[in-house]
C-alpha cells in the first residue's frame, strides 16, 4: 500500500527542529545534534504525536467511538492518545499498570483534565496488560460501543510508518546543511519508534547505524519486537525491504532497578544537558538514553570525532511527577 494513501490527521508541528548542541559536543568529544520530537507541539509534545496522526485517522475511518490504550502511571502515550481522541470527538479509556502514586500529578493530572477513564491494575506484567487491553475492548463491544485499540506505545505498523517518514524529514534537514551523521541514538521502550526509524533508514538507503537504549525490556525481547515490527511494516509498504539481525542494535545496560526508576547516571545526564544546553530530558526515557550515549563514548564504542543524532522523544511532563528523583 502507498503511504500517501493512508488516512492521516494533522497533530504534530512538523518538521521538528534538528538542533546543534555545541557545548555538549565539546564536553563529550563527539558532534551531537538533537532531533527535537519533544517539540511536536500537540498536548505538550513528544514522539507519539507522529504516530497518532495515522492511528486516530484509522480509528475515525473505522467509525470508532472510543479509544482504548494503556501504559504506566506516568504514561506520555496515554496523555497524548487521550488528547488526540478528544480533539476528534472520541472518548478514551486507559489501562494503567503498576503502582499508582499517592498524588495526581505530571501526566496523571493531564489525564484527569482530559477526562480519561482509568482502569488500574497493580500488576506491572506488560504481557498481561496487553491481554487486558483486548479484554477491555471486547467488553466495550458487548456494551454496543465501537472501540479502537491502540497497543501500548502505539507500536503498530501505522506507528512505524510515521517514523519512517520522520527519517525522510531528518534526511532533508541533514542534506540542507551537508551533514552526514555516523549514528543515531534513540530510546527503545515499546520498540515502535526504534522499528520505525530503522525501517526508514533502510527505506531511504541510509548507512547510519541506529543505537537503541532500552529503558525497561531485556535486550532479546527488544530485538524480537523490533524485528517483528520491521517485517510487518516492510510487508505493508515495501516487500523487498529487509533488516539483518546485526542491524538491530540494542543496549539494555542502563535500565537500572527497572522501568521508570531513575538511575544515578540518568540523573547526572539530565543535569548535564540542562546545564550545558538548556534542554530538558526526562528520567524515564531520554535521561537513560543520554546516559547510555555518554557511557558508550567513554568506553570507546562511539569514536571521538563521530557525529551523532540524539532523537529526543519527549516525556517532559513526567519530570514533575517525581521531584525527589533529583534531590538524591
Amino acid at each position: 500500500m502507498k503511504i500517501a494513501d493512508l488516512p492521516r490527521i494533522p497533530l504534530a508541528q512538523l518538521p521538528t527542529p534538528l538542533d546543534e548542541l555545541p557545548r555538549l559536543s565539546e564536553d563529550l568529544g563527539v558532534r551531537v545534534l538533537m532531533k527535537r520530537d519533544d517539540l511536536t507541539g500537540f498536548a505538550l509534545g513528544g514522539n507519539k504525536a507522529r504516530k497518532l496522526e495515522f492511528l486516530i485517522a484509522d480509528a475515525l475511518a473505522q467509525r470508532a467511538d472510543i479509544i482504548v490504550t494503556g501504559g504506566g502511571a506516568q504514561s506520555n502515550h496515554i496523555r497524548m492518545t487521550a488528547a488526540a481522541a478528544r480533539k476528534v470527538g472520541l472518548d478514551a479509556r486507559a489501562l494503567v499498570f503498576g503502582e499508582m502514586p499517592a498524588e495526581v500529578n505530571g501526566n496523571l493530572l493531564l489525564d484527569d483534565l482530559l477526562g480519561v477513564e482509568i482502569i488500574h491494575t497493580p500488576n506491572d506484567d506488560r504481557v498481561r496488560a496487553e491481554q487486558m487491553l483486548i479484554e477491555i475492548a471486547d467488553d466495550l463491544k458487548q456494551q454496543g460501543r465501537r472501540p479502537y485499540l491502540i497497543p501500548i506505545g502505539g507500536s503498530t505498523v501505522l506507528g512505524c510508518i510515521s517514523y519512517l517518514l520522520a527519517v525522510g524529514e531528518m534526511r532533508e534537514q541533514l542534506a540542507a546543511r551537508a551533514i552526514s551523521p555516523d549514528h543515531i541514538f534513540i530510546t527503545t521502550g515499546s520498540c515502535g519508534t526504534h522499528a520505525g526509524v530503522l525501517t526508514g533508514l533502510k527505506y531511504y538507503g541510509s548507512t547510519m547505524s541506529l543505537y537503541g537504549i532500552s529503558v525497561g525490556r531485556p535486550k532479546s525481547e527488544c530485538e524480537d519486537r523490533i524485528a517483528t515490527l520491521v517485517k510487518k511494516t516492510a510487508d505493508f509498504i515495501a516487500p523487498a525491504l529487509s533488516v539483518r539481525p546485526n542491524e538491530i542494535i540494542v543496549y539494555a545496560d542502563y535500565i537500572g532497578r527497572g522501568y521508570a526508576l531513575i538511575t544515578p547516571e540518568a540523573r547526572a545526564a539530565i543535569k548535564r544537558v540542562a546545564r550545558l544546553e538548556g534542554i530538558f530530558l526526562d528520567q524515564v526515557y531520554t535521561g537513560k538514553t543520554m546516559a547510555g550515549l555518554i557511557d558508550l563514548i567513554a568506553r570507546g564504542k562511539i569514536a571521538r570525532g563521530s557525529t551523532v543524532v540524539f532523537w529526543h522523544t519527549g516525556g517532559i511532563p513526567g519530570l514533575f511527577a517525581n521531584p525527589a528523583d533529583f534531590h538524591a
